[in-house]
């Protein structure tokens, strides 16, 4: 064991993923010239870095381990840090008879799953136990084979307020540089732009993941690319109904700067670039089902969050019309389509998902490390769908008149609605919740809406049941009497599909996100 005196020069509380058997450690307690105040020094073991400090601080003694430390840099014994290639100036002069300095950049947790990077600078006199410090701790982030060192970024230059170039400027690029991840940059410069891209020119053998910043409409395109892909390049076909498609390799990130950003609210727990960033830096890995839509013989679109008919479609073509309003159209569109109270009719034949354990109303939360998902994943197998109904099962069918038919892949949560149009729906267990909302009054209608504000549960309703289910078809029926609503349009995670008559499969973990889902902690 090296022994050495270190100082701690700059502390941030956190909790960071540990190191590993790094043997140098130092344990001492000095008092300062200038006061009273003690402080200990700690040091470099088994599993990971800690330090004491200094004598009245409320935090106490830090840990940090291995797989959330994000960088370990050498700082200049003139009080000089160098980072990124660039000297800048360290807060506080070096203490005298400790000319050698480093600094650790880890993970802190926050408020609300927010993630923020923060700073730890150790000083030491002896310039061979710096140093060995440095290089234990870089050999045990190397040994972390999870983390990306390669990525390609597309950025969309217009998605929300217009801001996710300065997004990923500012906040995301100098993370990775810190991280030493180098990525390479596209700007979007027509709608598909990403997903044309990843499907024919991109050479995902030089990359670790792909980054889009943006909006769900930026994954969305990302998704459909990366997915396209690797069936193309398996030699699988997408349109053949009993096809088993091959999960994708590669995994996605997503840094949200959109009008909704659904999927990164859902596997995050909060829409903030800098905490996403941060798990792509430490090598998060996500699994996430994905839905395919089918019309006829044709795939229209792959879907991971909502796929809605009746309402939110109706919502979604509205909102179309206004773009020019920016994101406070969803708002004038959404008070629009519930004055209108449009009920469609229709046939719904649905698989259920009898062989998982749970019920969309049985309030269980899928959370990081979900072990619900794990179990499910290993029984029903990656990227499988059922397809047919000589497949096994019984089939169950409901005719009405329905005001909403929505399949939420994911609990859809965000900030107005922390529970989500299905709080209990899981990432990765190879079902997705079937919501069918019949024809009732508007007050009937709107107690169910701000339901999804509330804890209150929406479900609770007698013109509202919900199923877990594999796979469901939908076929509209014309009305019969004039001036009612012939049919509504499906919003398919934000994009509107041509046809009404749709049948739809889960396909279980087909993709990963840098992401570990919401993780179920005390908020400090």
């Amino acid at each position: 064991m090296v022994e050495g005196m270190f100082r701690e020069w700059e502390k941030h509380p956190g909790t960071v993923s540990g190191i590993g058997p790094v043997r140098p450690r130092v344990s001492e307690t000095r008092s300062r010239q200038t006061g009273d105040k003690r402080c200990e020094r700690k040091a470099l073991r088994p599993p990971g870095i800690d330090w004491d400090t200094p004598a009245g601080s409320p935090s106490g003694s830090v840990c940090v381990p291995v797989c959330e430390i994000l960088a370990v840099r050498e700082a200049d014994v003139e009080g000089r840090g160098k980072t990124s290639g660039r000297w800048q100036r360290l807060s506080r002069r070096p203490a005298e008879g400790y000319p050698y300095a480093f600094t650790v950049s880890y993970v802190e947790r926050v408020k609300q799953h927010r993630w923020r990077c923060r700073d730890v600078t150790f000083q030491c006199a002896d310039g061979a136990v710096c140093q060995q410090w440095i290089h234990s701790i870089r050999d045990q982030l190397s040994k972390l084979t999870g983390r990306p060192r390669h990525l390609l970024v597309y950025i969309n230059p217009h998605g929300g307020r217009g801001r996710g170039k300065q997004i990923y400027e500012e906040k995301v690029a100098p993370l990775f540089s810190r991280a030493s991840i180098s990525a390479s940059v596209i700007v979007t410069e027509r709608a598909n732009h990403a997903r044309d891209h990843l499907k024919t020119d991109a050479d995902l053998k030089k990359y670790d993941g792909v980054v889009c910043v943006g909006g769900d409409g930026m994954f969305s395109e990302v998704l459909h690319g990366l997915v396209s892909r690797t069936q193309r390049d398996a030699g699988v076909d997408q349109n053949r109904r009993e096809q088993r498609l091959v999960p994708c390799p590669v995994r996605i990130g997503i840094i949200p700067a959109g009008s909704t950003d659904c999927v990164c609210y859902g596997t995050v727990g909060v829409n903030d670039p800098v905490t996403s960033a941060l798990h792509i830096i430490v090598g998060d890995s996500q699994p996430l089902d994905v839905c395919s839509i089918r019309h006829a013989d044709a795939l229209l679109r792959y879907s991971v969050s909502l796929l809605g008919y009746g309402f939110y479609g109706d919502v979604l073509t509205d909102s179309e019309r206004r773009r020019w309003m920016g994101p406070v159209r969803y708002d004038v569109s959404g008070l629009k389509t519930f004055l209108a109270h449009n009920y469609y009719e229709g046939t719904v034949s649905f698989l259920p998902a009898t062989d998982v354990a749970g019920s969309p109303r049985d309030k269980t939360t899928c959370r990081a490390g979900c072990s619900r998902c794990l179990k499910d994943s290993q029984a029903y197998g990656t990227g499988n769908c059922v397809r047919g109904r000589d497949q096994g099962g019984d089939w169950r069918v409901i005719r009405g008149k329905f005001l909403a038919v929505n399949a939420a892949g994911m609990s859809c949560a965000c900030p107005r609605s922390p529970g989500g149009l299905s709080p209990s729906a899981h990432l990765a267990d190879g079902t997705t919740d079937l919501i069918l909302v019949r024809k009732c009054s508007r007050a009937s209608f709107l107690r169910h809406l701000l339901r999804h504000t509330s804890p209150q549960d929406q479900f609770d309703l007698s013109f509202v049941e919900v199923h877990r289910v594999r796979r469901f078809c939908f076929m509209p029926r014309r009305s019969e009497h004039e001036g009612d609503p012939v049919c509504s349009s499906w919003n398919c995670d934000g994009e509107i599909l041509p046809h009404a008559s749709v049948d739809v499969g889960v396909h279980c973990q087909l993709i990963r996100l840098f992401a570990r889902g919401i993780e179920d902690i005390a908020t400090p």
